[in-house]
């Protein structure tokens, strides 16, 4: 028993040393390539919806706001709702973190594994999902996040260090790249009218500024969050300094 106790402290919180540069090279090819491709994305988007949603949540809560619970939809859109003030910066602040939320989370992901602590991303992971799932309050919400909830308990359970590896590479990769993906995806959205009520027009009626100054704000975020979030990760194969 504490044999089992110490493999599982090891593996999730004890410092690891990094990979072959090959593992980050090959995540990000396949992070990147799951957000390119047409198919994979339609699949995959959920978990960017997942933390988008999260990060309405969390604001919502530390600004304040009752928070009612979120919906997740077979289109991958989803839904916060939360009750409180309708205006003021708790509000603006809610509104607006959605969209860099994946990113500025594998940003957050990024710094953990450079630091060599690649098994508090899976712990991170598990905790976002937990929170996602006491909170989700429709039924095909639940189904989604108990799917995700398994593929990380076998990542977890059953991969060799080599593949958690990987595996942790590729799900920070996919957050920077994601975050990237989906605000181009409003954009266009927004351009051919189809997203007539999104993030970026609901902060332009909270602060009077134009729609198109928030947007290139959530520009400004991900592609930063893309930046600081993805060099650390191409050190080992840039020729960075040892760990």
């Amino acid at each position: 028993m504490n044999d089992d106790i110490t493999h599982w402290w090891e593996r999730l919180f004890a410092a690891q040393g990094g990979p072959d540069a090959v593992v980050p090279l090959l995540a990000a090819a396949i992070a990147l390539a799951v957000v390119l491709l047409r198919g994979p994305w339609a699949v995959s988007r959920t978990v960017v919806t997942i933390v988008h949603e999260a990060g309405h949540a969390l604001i919502a809560v530390l600004s304040g706001r009752r928070l009612h619970g979120i919906r997740l939809h077979s289109d991958t859109s989803g839904v916060t709702v939360s009750r409180g003030k309708p205006t003021g910066p708790g509000m603006v602040l809610t509104t607006l973190i959605g969209y860099p939320a994946p990113g500025l989370l594998g940003v957050a992901f990024s710094s953990l594994i450079v630091a060599g602590r690649q098994g508090l991303v899976l712990v991170g992971c598990a905790l976002l999902v937990l929170g996602v799932l006491v909170l989700v309050r429709n039924a095909y919400g639940v189904f989604v996040v108990l799917a995700a909830a398994f593929g990380l308990a076998m990542v977890a359970a059953f991969a060799t260090r080599a593949v958690t590896a990987g595996f942790v590479y590729a799900i920070t990769w996919f957050l920077l790249l994601g975050a990237v993906r989906a605000v181009a995806e409003l954009s266009h959205k927004r351009r051919t009218g189809r997203a007539l009520d999104s993030d970026v027009d609901q902060l332009a009626r909270l602060t009077g500024l134009p729609a198109g100054a928030w947007q290139l704000v959530l520009v400004v975020l991900v592609l930063g969050s893309l930046v600081v979030g993805g060099l650390p990760l191409l050190e080992p194969v840039l020729g960075g300094p040892e760990r």
